[in-house]
């Protein structure tokens, strides 16, 4: 029997694939923090929001896999992949994410991916990524315009 947060873990994956950013907010917890390459330290609604923006932004040109899910009471982690077109260009990105989860009051309060920023940036800004996607200069750029999209998305 799987534990109630493996459970709660394919949960959020499943609404995912779904494309249900609410069921997906129902996973986390109301103080959660989020972090990747790209967000950082978003916390409570920021971190639903953003799922809800990249869900709408994606539409029906976002697959989702996960797998090797494992949790116990405090920790879990996940593997995932999102397969998608990215910016004007339509680039297609195949990123693939290993993701860190902490729970509190059966909800998960902490939601870590991590993945090879520079290996994205090949694939998601082309020639440009290849050769900056390994500098602070690039990721600093790419975390600013992802802040500034989500802000742009939540005062809608």
């Amino acid at each position: 029997m799987a534990h109630s947060n493996e459970t709660l873990i394919r949960s959020f994956y499943e609404a995912f694939q779904k494309g249900d950013a609410s069921g997906m907010a129902k996973c986390y917890h109301p103080e959660v923090v989020f972090n990747d390459p790209a967000f950082q330290n978003l916390h409570g609604t920021e971190a639903s929001d953003m799922w809800a923006m990249l869900l709408s932004r994606a539409k029906e040109n976002l697959k989702i896999s996960f797998s090797e899910i494992q949790a116990d009471d405090l920790a879990g982690i996940a593997k995932w992949e999102a397969i998608y077109p990215f910016g004007a260009k339509k680039r297609q990105v195949r990123n693939k994410i290993s993701a860190q989860f902490a729970f509190k009051d059966g909800k998960i309060v902490k939601h870590t991916d991590t993945f090879p920023f520079w290996k994205w940036s090949r694939m998601a800004l082309g020639p440009l990524g290849t050769f900056l996607g390994w500098s602070n200069f690039l990721k600093n750029k790419v975390r600013s315009q992802s802040a500034n999209l989500l802000k742009t998305y939540r005062n809608k």
